[in-house]
């Protein structure tokens, strides 16, 4: 059996033991690059990439493929133009693991270092940029699955074996609040809480020192064991579970989230102490959905709930509550940038779902997740029938949620028609609701419309009123987004310290919380290195280019990851044009084509 090893000093074993490697650098560029391609590359473009300095560049690649089939065994083949790469049942590659959720996880732990580590080409500038996004992906991808795991564990009452995933996130992304988080919740219910107290204070110190920001109370708060330890002393019965979780669902959409909260706590409590298996599953989705929805910075506290659900679920034969559960850990990680992990739990709700209402949620999640990742034809998919089943439903929320990430879609492919028309429909419905708490969203994305338009004063308006509302009902990611288009405005009007000030203060926004919409993040840094760069402040402008880099890199956002090569372009970078086109391949966006 090969095992090929591209994560660290690559390396390829034949039964556990070292073997022959190929040889140079720019094979085991070729074997990545094939391993890892989206799509099938032709023979043209690779030997452009990375064998351009040959006499022969076609003859190069062709030695190349050779060498590979040779010390593989023949157990891995290169076929055909464009070539296709077909692993054979012989060999296991161990970035190939990753992409399974229901896979043996044992082998995460063993798992260490970057993609194809030592590996450098520099006179291949357009392979050194796909490799560093690459490196981010995979690194992301392996965070995720060892957060996954830990999650699963804690939530099954495995907490010990769930201390090693999670101290393994910690050290793949220590600057991540939330990895922090889950190790303190994994060691508290393990019954540490020394250890658990010793990694609040490290986490505090690390991201004190490296951001330059308090934590959040998130995570000082997980060395509380379990979703009932803020619990009061619980009422009794099975009647009284569920009275106590209507209470709970009720003023948490009243706005009283704190006492709602508390009522789905003693539901879940009281539930428990009555040996309702069912109910209980079904308060600890509805917690959990509390968490996730209504109060910031629990997205990790809300995960472990969500899959204490799913198991009760399972067990009481409830579909229902099964079906909200994994859609609301699709989100979870859609949200953090996930898009692996989000998918996984998303196809396994619409297996379960069987009414219009389930998929209508699901399908927009799934939409969602698919234009964070620049995959707009299954993102106007999804949302299109998304939209109408939860018309077909009369779910008028999940229609105005639906066509609100409909309408962004269309903004960000540049076709304003369309995005007017579904922004005009989710506003409607939004006012017919009287749903203040989700409106400065659409209202952000109608100010984007007006702004491109060149109409600054209507803009204006809008943005005032999404950035009052947004602060009223205390959400970081319609501050930032507002913030962001209040930014861009002063940019427009040539307010220079205006525009820094409100994009110095989206950034803050939408990047507070530990369970930040992360494409938020990524178009709010985008905004303000397009500004930096329109100002001509080269130093502000780098920074902001870095990050926006590395962030929309390690959360697949592929298109924030193709305006960050661009910007780079525009800093005088002369390869980030061919690294940007190299990585825009696939991505259909006229707007972005016309960029290019």
């Amino acid at each position: 059996m090969y095992t090929v090893r591209l994560l660290g000093p690559p390396a390829i074993e034949l039964d556990g033991q070292p073997t022959r490697s190929p040889r140079g650098r720019k094979a085991w560029a070729l074997l990545s690059y094939l391993l890892l391609a989206e799509r099938p590359p032709s023979r043209r473009h690779v030997a452009e990439l990375l064998f351009a300095d040959a006499d022969d560049p076609l003859g190069a690649l062709r030695w190349t493929l050779a060498e590979l089939r040779r010390v593989l065994g023949g157990t891995v083949t290169f076929v055909g133009d464009p070539v296709t790469t077909a692993v054979g049942d012989g060999i296991a590659v161990d970035v190939h693991g990753l992409a399974d959720p229901d896979g043996d996880p044992a082998p995460l732990l063993a798992l260490d270092g970057e993609l194809l580590e030592g590996v450098s080409l520099p006179a291949c500038l357009e392979f050194e940029s796909w490799l560093l996004v690459a490196r981010h992906r995979v690194s992301a991808t392996l965070e995720a699955r060892l957060r996954q795991t830990a999650v699963a564990l804690l939530a099954s009452g495995a907490a010990s074996e769930a201390v090693g995933y999670a101290a393994r996130a910690v050290a793949r992304n220590p600057l991540e609040e939330g990895n922090h988080e889950l190790l303190v919740r994994s060691l508290a219910v393990a019954g540490d809480r020394a250890a658990a107290l010793r990694q609040i204070a490290v986490g505090e110190d690390l991201l004190r020192r490296e951001l330059g920001h308090e934590a959040s109370a998130a995570l000082r708060e997980a060395a509380n064991v379990g979703p009932e330890s803020a619990m009061v002393t619980p009422l009794s019965g099975r009647a009284a579970a569920l009275s106590q979780m209507e209470a709970g669902r009720a003023a948490i959409a009243a706005g009283a989230v704190d006492a709602g909260l508390q009522c789905l706590r003693r539901a879940v409590t009281e539930a428990s102490r009555a040996g309702d298996g069912a109910v209980q599953g079904r308060a600890l989705c509805a917690l959990g959905g509390a968490l996730v929805h209504a109060v910031r910075g629990r997205d990790n506290e809300g995960a472990v709930v969500l899959e204490e659900a799913i198991h009760l679920a399972g067990r009481a034969g409830d579909r229902a509550t099964a079906v909200t559960a994994h859609r609301l850990l699709g989100f979870v990680e859609v949200q953090a940038g996930r898009r692996g992990t989000a998918e996984a739990w998303l196809a396994k709700a619409v297996a379960l779902a069987e009414t219009d209402a389930e998929l209508a949620a699901i399908l927009g999640v799934r939409g969602m997740n698919a234009s964070d990742g620049a995959d707009y034809p299954t993102a106007l998919a999804a949302l299109d029938e998304s939209v109408e089943r939860a018309a077909s439903g009369g779910d008028a929320r999940q229609q105005a949620w639906s066509l609100s990430i409909l309408a962004r879609a269309h903004l960000l492919r540049g076709e304003r028609s369309q995005a007017t028309a579904a922004l005009d429909m989710s506003l409607a419905l939004v006012q017919e609701q009287r749903w203040m708490a989700f409106l400065p969203w659409p209202q952000t994305l109608r100010a984007e419309l007006e702004l491109s338009a060149g109409d600054t004063d209507t803009a204006a308006d809008t943005l005032e009123r999404a950035w009052t509302l947004a602060l009223q009902v205390e959400d970081p990611c319609w501050e930032g987004m507002a913030a962001r288009g209040i930014g861009r405005l002063h940019a427009m009007r040539g307010d220079r310290a205006g525009a820094e000030r409100w994009l110095g203060e989206a950034r803050r926004r939408c990047s507070g919380m530990p369970d930040r919409y992360q494409w938020v993040h990524g178009y709010v840094l985008d905004g303000a290195a397009t500004t930096a760069i329109e100002h001509g402040d080269r130093e502000w402008a780098e920074a902001l280019v870095g990050s926006l880099a590395s962030l929309a890199a390690r959360c697949e956002l592929r298109e924030l990851v193709v305006r960050a090569h661009l910007h780079r372009y525009r800093l005088g970078d002369a390869s980030a044009l061919g690294a940007a086109r190299l990585l825009a391949s696939g991505i259909d966006n006229p707007a972005l084509a016309a960029m290019l």
